[in-house]
């Protein structure tokens, strides 16, 4: 009779011995004596290993001698409760089969790895444990933001990766075409002609997926997006990628105020579920990585959001007496050093700022009575800064022609958008949050290149 798989995390739960288990896994160490040997096994379900003990009756004994560091093996054994300390459970062996060899220059050995170095073998990283427990609190955070959507009555949307739109009006997009970049075809005055391309125009990996996702709000209501983003921009630090995900719901019938409610009551609750649901593989986080990220995330789930005005937000910084490293002046953009100041030192409580110049932001956020500002927000937290960005769209046509026109954005080319405003517009606001911040945030890592599977940044594919 074939015996199903057991993972290692229900294993390592058990409330009694069980016979004829059968687990298979990676070997993460083995330790010989002379009439059996140990293996510490990894299946990738939790962040413990758990014990195999191989003794020499059993029929392979002689041959499993070849059994090293990540090898893959298939055990039959029974579960029963450990000698050793430190552990509840071991499983004694009756049956070993050596699935996939492993060399001995497997990369990871058990001994400390650079993060540097596990990036350069970023295939084989998410055995190590560190990484294995940051994409495990990766797919459970991903549940958990879909979760909160789904129980608060928004539609998932998929909305375009191809797309002919630049959403932020930045220029920094990844270009798609079929055209041969050797003899691309060409019009009258020598540039190429986009009219032979796959899709008869230029087209780009999409940067948001917000303006389409304002389609579906003005028809479905509440509607979210969660999928891969493209920025085509040479940013070499520890917060900027090339590829990255985004959420972004958008609500129609919503204003500024609201959508802070939502932003804010988002970030606390998925954080809240992950310290619910992840409390063992974030223990890792908590002893080696961040002494202080457990108390930083209490802090946000916990405290209130304080709410200011960009412009109180400038008086703040002017008045703090600090030398920044960024001069700090009305009509320029918070950098991080302001943000954190706002969130670790001034308020000592998550922020979120409103109410910017209107100068820095982009055509579609809703203007202001004063005229100077719009209806946008950011949502700060401790240690990361930024986490949220967004605002109340503009909805009056006349304003948001108005906003094209002053942004050089052509009304042709965005008819669908601007339909959107002829036919029925509501007041209607969003917002977007970029998924890999906010792991980064709840791990505790210092780099976006860590909480990836594949990372893609300049000069790195």
């Amino acid at each position: 009779m074939s015996h199903k798989r057991t993972e290692i995390s229900i294993l390592i739960e058990s409330e009694s011995e069980r016979e004829n288990v059968l687990i298979q896994g990676w070997v993460r160490t083995r330790r010989d004596s002379k009439d059996f040997f140990f293996l510490e096994l990894n299946d990738g379900s939790c962040l413990k290993n758990l014990q195999v003990v191989v003794k020499r009756e059993i029929s392979e004994f002689e041959t499993l001698k070849s059994i090293r560091t990540g090898s893959s093996v298939s055990v039959v054994g029974n579960l029963v409760a450990s000698q050793g300390k430190g552990q509840k459970w071991e499983v004694l062996a009756k049956k070993v089969e050596l699935l996939g060899d492993s060399p001995e220059n497997y990369p990871l050995q058990k001994k400390r790895h650079s993060l540097e170095f596990m990036r350069e073998i970023s295939h084989l990283r998410p055995r190590a444990n560190m990484f294995g427990a940051v994409f495990r609190i990766r797919s459970r955070l991903s549940f958990a933001i879909h979760r909160y959507f789904q129980e608060n009555g928004f539609f998932y949307v998929n909305t375009p990766i191809i797309t002919a739109s630049d959403c932020e009006g930045a220029g920094d997009l990844f270009k798609v075409t079929t055209i041969d970049l050797h003899e691309p075809p060409r019009s009258e005055d020598g540039l190429i002609d986009f009219a032979y391309d796959f899709f008869s125009q230029k087209t780009y990996l999409t940067v948001s997926g917000q303006l389409e996702g304002e389609a579906f709000a003005t028809s479905l209501g509440k509607i979210y997006t969660f999928g891969p983003t493209f920025r085509a921009e040479n940013s070499n630090t520890s917060r900027h990628a090339s590829e990255f995900w985004m959420v972004e719901p958008e609500i129609a019938f919503c204003d500024l105020q609201q959508d802070m409610d939502w932003a804010e009551s988002f970030v606390k609750w998925v954080t809240r579920e992950v310290l619910d649901t992840c409390q063992s593989d974030l223990e890792l986080f908590f002893n080696f990585v961040d002494k202080g990220l457990e108390k930083r995330l209490r802090f946000v789930v916990e405290r209130p959001f304080h709410r200011v005005s960009y412009t109180e937000a400038i008086d703040i910084l002017h008045a703090s007496g600090r030398k920044w490293e960024y001069p700090v002046g009305w009509g320029a953009n918070l950098q991080s050093e302001h943000e954190r100041y706002l969130t670790e030192d001034h308020f000592k409580s998550p922020v979120t700022v409103y109410d910017y110049p209107k100068e820095i932001k982009p055509f579609y956020m809703r203007t202001n009575d004063d005229e100077k500002t719009v209806a946008a927000m950011d949502v700060l937290v401790p240690s990361i800064g930024e986490i949220v960005g967004g605002s109340q769209r503009e909805e009056r046509l006349d304003v948001l022609l108005e906003n094209m026109k002053r942004h050089c954005i052509s009304e042709e080319d965005y008819s669908w958008y601007v339909d959107l405003r002829r036919f029925g517009s509501v007041p209607h606001a969003g917002f977007g949050l970029g998924f890999e911040r906010l792991l980064m945030f709840i791990t505790g890592m210092g780099n976006i290149r860590d909480v990836i599977p594949f990372a893609r940044t300049p000069g790195s594919i």
